[in-house]
Parts: structure tokens; sequence; C-alpha cells
């Protein structure tokens, strides 16, 4: 890791006035030194961080695209089953109403009037659809809905062997029930796939936030070893002509310092006066004018 403060001083206000400034420009020497003979081997160490880490990566992020794409299939034939299934309600009421009609079902079962199968079936897949339910209240509503498919195929059976005009109402039933236990059976399958991917999503977030930070460490190495030898010759120019003015690049390091010893305001000191300056002047300005109420003499 790089230290960004590596090889900083570290002394109170007062011990730092007193260091001169050659002092200072050799320190800032040492330091750019020492961290050019070190960069090198910091590199190498991130470079093989990074070389390690890849893979790893790599195998994360495939690893939860495959997990996700195995949940969206499930999640698909699941929804593709609740359509089939939804389709089918209205078909089987329209045969019931025919058996009604024909008097085949009060024949059959003089209690047809309590079957209320369809229509609880009908208002669970309303909830289902309609409802912003949590997996708690869904799995609920599924959990009731596959009672109510065994009783129906418990129904379908009784109801078939005693009357055989009834074949095409219990077909049309049988189907519903048997898409309903697809959707069923899918979601089951598909919360399972959801709970198996949750820690792969983990671990690949882990792993992609780990490489940023190598390669940020890295990125920041490099860009310090590029300027090393710049700093170097910078420095090394300051300790021998001095820190006044010497063209290009070399502005005077110690204007600051000679305007204060000459009596002058230091920077902070500037820049809190001009802080007070602007803000009194807004203060000004939003303060409403006066107006003249008075009567003019005649």
């Amino acid at each position: 890791m790089v230290d960004s403060n590596f090889g900083r001083l570290h002394m109170e206000s007062d011990g730092l006035l007193a260091v001169s400034p050659e002092q200072l420009a050799q320190a800032l020497l040492d330091r750019r030194t020492l961290l050019k003979d070190q960069l090198p081997k910091v590199i190498r160490t991130l470079e093989a961080e990074e070389q390690n880490l890849a893979p790893k990566v790599s195998r994360a992020v495939d690893n939860h695209k495959q997990a996700n794409e195995i949940v969206a299939k499930l999640k698909g034939e699941r929804d593709a089953a609740q359509v089939g299934a939804r389709e089918l309600i209205p078909k089987v009421k329209e045969h019931r109403d025919v058996l009604v009609d024909s008097g085949g079902m009060v024949n059959l079962d003089p209690d047809w009037k309590k079957e209320k199968l369809l229509e609880e079936l009908d208002e669970i897949e309303e909830n289902i659809q309609t409802s912003a339910l949590d997996h708690k209240a869904e799995k609920k509503m599924i959990e009731r809905r596959k009672k109510l498919i065994d009783q129906n195929e418990r129904w379908l059976k009784d109801r078939r062997d005693s009357n055989p005009e009834m074949a095409e109402y219990i077909d049309s039933r049988r189907e519903m029930s048997h898409q309903f236990s697809i959707a069923n059976k899918g979601h089951r399958n598909m919360i399972k796939a959801v709970e198996k991917a949750q820690p792969l999503h983990d671990k690949k977030v882990a792993l992609q936030a780990e490489i940023r930070e190598v390669r940020r460490q890295l990125d920041r190495a490099k860009e310090l070893l590029a300027q090393s030898d710049h700093a170097i010759e910078h420095w090394q120019r300051r300790l021998n002509d001095g820190f006044a003015e010497l063209g290009m690049g070399f502005p005077d390091l110690l204007r600051d310092m000679n305007r204060i010893r000459e009596g002058g305001d230091s920077s902070f000191a500037r820049k809190n006066k001009a802080t007070k300056r602007n803000q009194s002047n807004k203060r000004m300005k939003s303060q409403p004018k006066s107006t003249d109420l008075g009567s003019e003499e005649e």
C-alpha cells in the first residue's frame, strides 16, 4: 500500500516555524528519493496482487451471472404457468355455468353453490398480481393455493367417476390445477435459487471492491514514480539556487514568509478578511433601501 503520509514531518507549529527552508527542502528531497527507491517494489507487489485477484473476480462474476440466469429461468417458468392457469379460470367457469344451466351440476351435487374453489383461486391470483407482498405473505398465499388445488384434485376424481358428462369441465379444472402446481413448484425453486445467489452476489461485490482498491493504489504508485525524477530535480535545484523566483515552474516560495516578517498578514488572515468583507457586502445588498415618506414643500 502506498502511504500518502510517507516521510512527512510531524511537529507542533512552533517547531515547524523554527525549521529553515533548507531543512524542509532537504526533507522533501529525501522523501522523494526514498519513494523512488521503494516504489518499484511496491508496484510489483500490487501488480502481483492484481493478477491474483483478477481470475477470482472473473469467476465470482460468472458464478453470480449463472445463478441469476437460473433465477430468471425459474421465474419465467413460474410466471408462464401462472398465466396459463389464470387464463383457464374463465374457461372452467364457463363449463360450470353450462352444467348449471343444464341441471347437471345440481343433479350431481345439490350443494354445488357452496363450491367456492374457483372464486378463492381467482382472489389469490388477484392478490399476488396486484398487491405488494413480502416473501412471507406471498408464501402464505401460495400455500393456500396449494391446499385448494389438492382439494380440487380430490373433487375432480370423485365427480368424474360418478358423472362422465362432466368430463370437459373436469379436464379443464384439472389442467388449471396442473398449471398452478407447476407455478407453485417453480416459485419454491426460484426462492431457493435466490437464496443460493445471494452469497455469490456478496462475494462478487467484495472482490470487485478489493481489486478496485488495489488498482487505485497501483495507479497512484505509478503516478508517484513517474513524478519522482522531476520532483528530485526540482528540490535539488532549490537547495542549490535558493527559494526565490527562478523562472517558469519555480515561483518565490518565501513571498508569504517575507510579507509576514514585514508586518503583513498571513495567507489565512488575508483569506479570513476577504470572507468577512464579502459577507458584509452581501448583508448590505440584502437590506431594503429606505423610502422618503415626507411630503414635498410647496
